[in-house]
């Protein structure tokens, strides 16, 4: 069974909660104010104002996978551009396609693996760990993930005791956007509650507005919606459980949730298309088409990350602000993600990249550039371009280990991280047919059932 390394305690969220819950307030524009490991020689680079310690690299060429692209990919390059700058090394940016762990396995298979990837997934980690392919964090990355995380996020990149991811990439995935004149004209609420965005969402329908725009082409917006409603409802331990395939999918926890889901997604007129044109949506379609003139849908879900696929016709705090996922049971949910870098060709070089990227000062750098969330504690969150950044980045970093990270990257990635397969097509089924329950449940336990013995 793949397990993620991950413990939280008590479920604490009485902070988090108070900060997401400003996110209400006025925003700004998204614009923004805007083979040892061990280092060679004694030369470093030092950057001013920062105890960053890192090696001279002149001549070293290396190689770093991910899949991002757009502009979350050009303003991660900005980051490399300084390691470079600082190092003297070469860093090259392979775009990955998903998932990136079979990229990364045909990358292996033909003896060119890439020096680092950033994987999404703590499943995708141990698997690579299993398959011994990745390479173990020296010393110095590990005090420096030590000075800047807290314990829980340094936890989610072990494997068996042993330092092996650093996440550079953080995800705020419990927040609903929504465009601000259509509730206006709806005279709708921001509501807090499950009961209320039921509500909220037939106001809007009556107004003559689809409330809801979904994505259910890439599959994983599918699954986060599946998972704030089981953590919100369900509860931590029971969330925990299932991540770990210690109770079943046809549990009636699992029941329950999928049956508040269908409340939503079981109301033709509440999905924009109808939901059979919901399932051929991508994701930032699903997003720009909140923000068109007229818009096809009120609202969209999903994490801090859809800033970047707002148009550029909407301004962020007017147009398009956001509120928390609501309560579906006792506390409003919590869901983080994440992407770290693992180390594929151990050598001193590549320490010192996933170091850098450990270091407050990498995540400076793309916290300036706007569309990105870090778990680094010790960035100053003045570097946020925009108040709704700096709330959500305060609420991640408020949270310390109480959050649950997201259950479909704790699996393993044939159930929770593959199109077209497992509980992405599983979900994508019950999005076109939402009264089938029981069927999804049994496909559901099926797919994870051989996966997890897998």
């Amino acid at each position: 069974m793949m397990r993620s390394t991950f413990r939280t305690p008590t479920f604490r969220r009485a902070a988090v909660a108070v900060a997401i819950g400003s996110l209400t307030l006025a925003l700004t524009s998204c614009g923004g104010d805007d083979d040892s490991g061990k280092p060679s020689g004694n030369t470093t680079s030092k950057s001013s104002g920062s105890d960053l310690q890192l090696p001279k690299l002149d001549g070293k060429s290396l190689q770093i996978a991910a899949v991002w692209s757009g502009d979350e990919q050009k303003n991660f390059k900005q980051v490399l551009a300084e390691f470079e700058k600082r190092t003297g090394a070469k860093v090259t940016f392979v775009p990955a396609q998903d998932p990136i762990i079979n990229f990364i396995g045909s990358k292996v298979a033909g003896g060119a693996p890439p020096d680092v990837a950033m994987l999404p997934q703590p499943g995708a980690i141990k698997q690579a760990v299993d398959k011994k392919w990745a390479k173990p964090l020296d010393q110095s990355v590990q005090d420096e993930l030590a000075k800047n995380y807290s314990q829980g996020w340094q936890d989610l990149g072990k494997v068996d005791g042993k330092s092996y991811g650093s996440y550079y990439k953080a995800a705020n995935k419990s927040l609903i956007w929504y465009n601000a004149q259509s509730f206006e004209d709806a005279a709708a609420k921001v509501p807090k509650t499950w009961k209320e965005f039921l509500a909220t969402s037939q106001a809007l329908s009556d107004s003559g507005v689809t409330p809801m725009s979904i994505g259910g082409a890439d599959g994983w917006p599918l699954t986060d919606w599946f998972e704030n409603i089981y953590l919100s409802q369900a509860g931590p331990e029971k969330y925990d459980q299932l991540a770990k395939h210690e109770i079943k999918w046809t549990d009636p926890s699992v029941t329950k949730a999928l049956t508040t889901l269908a409340q939503l997604w079981g109301k033709s007129d509440f999905v924009a298309g109808g939901n059979k044109a919901a399932v051929q949506l991508e994701f930032t379609k699903s997003v720009e088409q909140v923000f068109t003139d007229p818009p096809k849908g009120a609202m969209v879900y999903e994490g801090d990350f859809v800033q970047v696929n707002v148009p550029k016709t909407a301004k962020v705090g007017t147009d398009a602000k956001v509120f928390p996922f609501p309560a579906v049971g006792d506390q409003p949910p919590v869901v983080s993600g994440g992407d770290a870098a693992v180390i594929f060709k151990d050598s001193p070089a590549a320490q010192a990249l996933v170091k850098f990227l450990a270091s407050p000062d990498a995540a400076t750098i793309q916290a300036k550039l706007g569309g990105y969330l870090s778990p680094n504690k010790n960035v100053d969150l003045s570097a946020y371009p925009n108040e709704v950044q700096r709330t959500i980045a305060k609420a991640v970093i408020d949270a310390g280990d109480d959050f649950r990270f997201d259950m479909s990257d704790q699996t393993p990635q044939a159930f929770g991280g593959t199109p077209g397969k497992g509980e992405w097509k599983a979900l994508q089924d019950f999005l076109t047919n939402p009264k089938d329950v029981a069927g999804t449940q049994k496909a559901l336990e099926a797919e994870a059932a051989k996966a997890y013995k897998d």
